[in-house]
């Protein structure tokens, strides 16, 4: 693929991110309060709060990340804390990959473990996403946010599990990447996953794993496409169009 080509992919991805992330903000309304992602994605949805807040809208944001905390600050959006406000009306967040029955593989920004505290204690789980994060059967990459005591406990533990991990390191520092927690990241290559659940649920049995990348309560996803937003709801157990 040329430099052009690249561009032009990349402009196509973010237009649908942002269109995605739009989508999703309307749900929004006065008083709530609201869990907010981190990512490029989120990114957007913050931005859109920000002038929403500047209109008139009150809500209260708890972030998930120092990164979409200084994007909210940035913007306006006044913060919370989980601390302060338990119970949250809907957490918006982006997604590496999501399945069919609304499955969704997150934590390429190592904000996971936060992401689904939050995730657990909002009434509903929204999510945007391009279209080229929507797939049939889940095969991305896992993100296990470990105890760096742990890590080669669990490298072990996961290879028993059919998994390849592998320590992710940082681009701009030397080392593994650092959590916003203290903690580092396995990112577990199982292949084509069949049973996310059961991955799930082994992948966080192991001690030192503090919480895994696999989202298993997506309410509703919004997606961008080259021709509007699609908006995926679980509807008995499954998501339908």
């Amino acid at each position: 693929m040329n430099d052009r080509n690249v561009h032009d992919a990349r402009g196509t991805h973010d237009h649908e991110k942002k269109a995605a992330a739009l989508s999703a903000v309307s749900l929004v309304r006065d008083g709530m309060i609201l869990g907010i992602g981190t990512g490029s994605t989120a990114a957007y949805a913050i931005s859109e709060l920000g002038r929403l807040v500047a209109s008139g809208m009150e809500v209260l944001c708890i972030p998930t990340s120092y990164q979409s905390e200084i994007l909210a600050v940035q913007n306006g959006v006044p913060l919370t804390t989980l601390l302060a406000h338990p119970e949250i009306d809907i957490a918006l967040d982006g997604a590496d990959q999501i399945d069919s029955n609304l499955v969704a593989i997150k934590g390429g920004g190592a904000a996971h473990t936060r992401e689904k505290v939050i995730a657990s204690a909002a009434s509903e789980l929204v999510l945007m996403v391009g279209s080229e994060k929507v797939v049939s059967t889940l095969d991305h990459a896992v993100p296990i946010e470990v105890l760096p005591y742990a890590v080669t406990h669990i490298e072990r533990e996961v290879r028993a599990l059919g998994g390849r991990p592998e320590l992710r390191m940082a681009t701009q520092k030397d080392g593994p990447v650092v959590t916003d927690n203290g903690n580092f990241v396995i990112d577990a290559d199982f292949g084509v996953i069949d049973d996310p659940r059961r991955i799930h649920d082994e992948i966080n049995a192991i001690a030192g794993a503090i919480e895994n990348g696999i989202f298993l309560n997506v309410g509703e996803v919004h997606i961008g496409t080259a021709d509007g937003v699609r908006v995926m709801r679980r509807e008995g157990g499954a998501g339908c169009l």
